[in-house]
């Protein structure tokens, strides 16, 4: 295998993590529209091999199909926003700290800040939603280098993201959510081996 063949094999792999972390930036930010969810009852998946991420696949492409022609706003309401607060509160800060606002969103602001993210203006929640999280990471994944990725998700996700979607497969009004959640879990459980693979790697070097 040629270097050329090597880089572009590395950057498909890039793009398709990206991709995840957009899919579910856009499931967390908002009830997912008709046509996002006709997309997903739809996914072209294999059918001749068994794994963790192609069974969340299976299960997030069956809520959809469960789920065409439902509105699915009042679900995505009960979850995550409530009457005070969702049942699910997908924030770093809660998880961390159990309050909104805490020191790990400053934390998460300085570093916003110093790999030149700004806040837009009408954007309304804090920076520490988990959809903006996934946002920061689909975009560093394509642009940003293998340390400020590391760094990232050892900081802001790593910690409390995968027990963020094990609430929200238990979570008593998650219906559709809970193909979401399963496709969260299977990902975060791969991120986590990826990153923990280039931990190694950079100690490694670090020794060598």
């Amino acid at each position: 295998m040629t270097e050329q063949q090597q880089n572009r094999i590395v950057t498909e792999h890039h793009q398709l993590r990206a991709d995840i972390y957009q899919l579910l930036a856009a499931l967390l930010r908002q009830a997912p529209t008709p046509e996002l969810i006709g997309f997903l009852a739809e996914l072209e998946l294999e059918s001749d091999s068994d794994n963790e991420m192609l069974r969340a696949w299976h299960a997030l492409k069956l809520s959809a199909q469960t789920h065409q022609g439902k509105p699915l706003e009042d679900e995505y309401f009960n979850l995550f926003i409530g009457l005070g607060h969702g049942e699910v509160i997908p924030y770093t800060s809660w998880y961390l700290t159990g309050s909104l606002m805490d020191q790990p969103l400053a934390l998460l602001r300085q570093d916003l800040a110093q790999l030149g993210f700004a806040r837009q203006e009408e954007v309304k929640e804090p920076e520490d939603h988990l959809a903006a999280l996934c946002e920061v990471m689909a975009f560093l994944l394509l642009e940003g280098g293998q340390a400020d990725q590391l760094t990232f998700w050892q900081r802001h996700l790593e910690p409390w993201v995968s027990k963020f979607f094990d609430d929200l497969a238990k979570a008593s009004n998650a219906s559709f959510y809970t193909g979401v959640a399963a496709l969260g879990q299977a990902f975060f459980a791969t991120e986590a081996t990826t990153f923990s693979n280039q931990l190694l790697d950079v100690k490694v070097q670090q020794t060598g």
